[in-house]
């Protein structure tokens, strides 16, 4: 038997705020089936006469023409916007997917079961107990109110998943704590952009009023050490391009750049992401492509750019940044790398293990710990190099290995000391203050010509 025409219009187009998600606007004097049809198969309403399909995976036109088959076959008249009738054809498909072995209709099953565990969460159905961060992705555990299942659930957004199953919360919560306690925390972990934009379009169709301008502040000039990181990743860019015998690859999550020079075996590593204050820089040298390191030098990600131009820039220059593994730390080495700073009066001190020498305006500073000078083979963080507040609380550093090229060190120090780098400073905060020069500097006494590091 022919099911009865319904007199519902539906309209589907995209979404004026978002770019992936997509609207229908229903009406006729049998809306409301058409309505609670798409409400039923996890649309949102967002006024009286219109939906929102706004997901995680990006691929509401896919299901933007599965809900327009679906309305067909209850005879109710539908009509697609060219803009949406083109996402549709375009057929989206994730080619970064870490699975990217699987066809399309798998990797878009797995998406739509991430899709589903979202919404669950989203609806209350499924409670999180708890969050933490593994690595560079977000775990979870929680448990379904219907049912009492717990879950572990690894991933974000498109890529979350199960990772396993529990018959009680208590089982769950105890397993989670054994693996994840040390970042462990309570309830939810934060909403992704991806999740923050997704509920914005479900939440309006307004497009969001454009922030008000102002004119930008002039940058000011400062020490190379307070100026701004600027665009890291553009910075290597232009490093690999002006250098043929460098070559650049990512792993396959996108979320690393490995660069690694074909005529002598030196690596660098720069990680993507929002890891302001964390390590995103590793150098490394190596005797042979098969040897142990020679060296190994890290940087965070707020590191100012003429700090990071000036280390890209020896690198770059092949012939200086090589050492020789087991070579004694003497004294000599020491006064070659930091002769820079002493030359332009840094306070120089000695407590215990540590030499320090410190900027007049104790913005900034440079450490060498003696007693990791000591075990060399260990790839101790031997140097330090900070700016900021204070060495416990720096705003970047910098840390190098025992064999860390002198001549490496001494162009980082030479930028500290006397390079200049500008910042925007946000509205509020008073430009740097330079030190005062009206009074002679303190004394500083000459670093010393051998430090307490064993020969090897």
């Amino acid at each position: 038997m022919t099911n009865p025409f319904i007199d519902a219009h539906v309209r589907f187009g995209l979404h004026p705020a978002h770019s992936s998600a997509v609207t229908a606007r229903v009406t006729g004097p049998q809306a409301l089936v058409a309505h609670v049809a798409l409400e039923s198969d996890g649309w949102t309403p967002v006024t009286g006469n219109t939906l929102v399909l706004a997901r995680i995976d990006s691929a509401e036109p896919y299901w933007a023409q599965k809900a327009v088959d679906a309305l067909k076959a209850m005879r109710i008249t539908t009509e697609v916007t060219p803009g949406l009738r083109e996402a549709i054809d375009k057929e989206q498909f994730w080619a970064d997917h870490p699975m990217s072995w699987l066809t399309r209709s798998e990797i878009r099953d797995l998406c739509n079961a991430a899709q589903k565990i979202h919404d669950d969460i989203r609806h209350g159905r499924l409670l999180i107990h708890a969050h933490a961060q593994d690595g560079h992705t977000t775990v979870a555990v929680g448990t379904y109110l219907s049912g009492g299942k717990s879950v572990c659930l690894r991933g974000e957004n498109h890529l979350r998943q199960v990772d396993n199953t529990f018959d009680s919360p208590v089982q769950a919560l105890v397993a989670f704590e054994k693996v994840h306690g040390t970042t462990m925390r309570p309830g939810p972990a934060p909403m992704t952009d991806v999740e923050r934009a997704a509920a914005m379009a479900r939440a309006s169709l307004d497009t969001p009023a454009a922030e008000p301008t102002s004119p930008r502040p002039e940058p000011e000039t400062v020490p190379a050490y307070a100026a701004d990181p600027g665009d890291h990743d553009a910075l290597l860019d232009a490093f690999l391009d002006a250098h043929a015998d460098w070559e650049k690859w990512r792993t396959w999550s996108n979320e690393t750049t490995h660069a690694i020079t074909r005529t002598r075996p030196c690596a660098s590593q720069r990680i993507h992401g929002p890891l302001v204050n964390e390590t995103v820089w590793t150098v490394a040298a190596y005797e042979s492509p098969v040897s142990e390191r020679m060296w190994v030098l890290t940087a965070t990600g707020t590191t100012p750019a003429p700090v990071l131009e000036q280390l890209l820039a020896h690198l770059g220059d092949g012939n200086s940044w090589d050492t020789a593994l087991g070579s004694p730390i003497e004294g000599k080495t020491v006064a070659t790398a930091t002769q820079p700073l002493t030359e332009a009066g840094w306070h120089h001190t000695v407590d215990g293990r540590w030499i320090r020498w410190t900027s007049p305006a104790a913005d900034a500073g440079m450490q060498f710990d003696a007693f990791a000078a000591q075990h060399p083979n260990q790839n101790l963080a031997t140097w330090t190099i900070w700016a900021g507040p204070s060495q416990d609380h720096p705003t970047w550093s910098f840390t190098a290995s025992p064999y860390t090229p002198s001549a490496l060190l001494a162009d980082l120090t030479d930028t500290l000391a006397n390079a200049t780098g500008t910042r925007q400073h946000p509205a509020g905060r008073r430009p740097h203050q330079p030190p005062h020069t009206d009074t002679a500097p303190a004394t500083t006494p000459a670093p010393p010509q051998n430090p307490s590091a064993p020969r090897r």
